[in-house]
């Protein structure tokens, strides 16, 4: 989930504003953590194979 669509509860303002120390914490952790940073490793690993099938059954279908 982004930060963009977020609202505090501590403030009841948008988290992207940062009006209070709560929204400017949750901001800064959600721009470290980066896109994938809120899904498991299994959670990745299983994108990843859906994937890796996906191309092979593409390759297979046009070969």
């Amino acid at each position: 989930m982004t930060y963009d669509r977020l609202v505090c509860a501590n403030c009841a303002g948008p988290v992207s504003e940062g009006r209070c120390r709560v929204c400017r914490a949750n901001r800064e952790r959600l721009q470290q953590e980066g896109p994938f940073g809120g899904l498991n490793p299994m959670t990745l690993i299983a994108l990843l194979a859906v994937l890796i099938a996906a191309m092979v059954l593409l390759a297979h279908q046009t070969a």
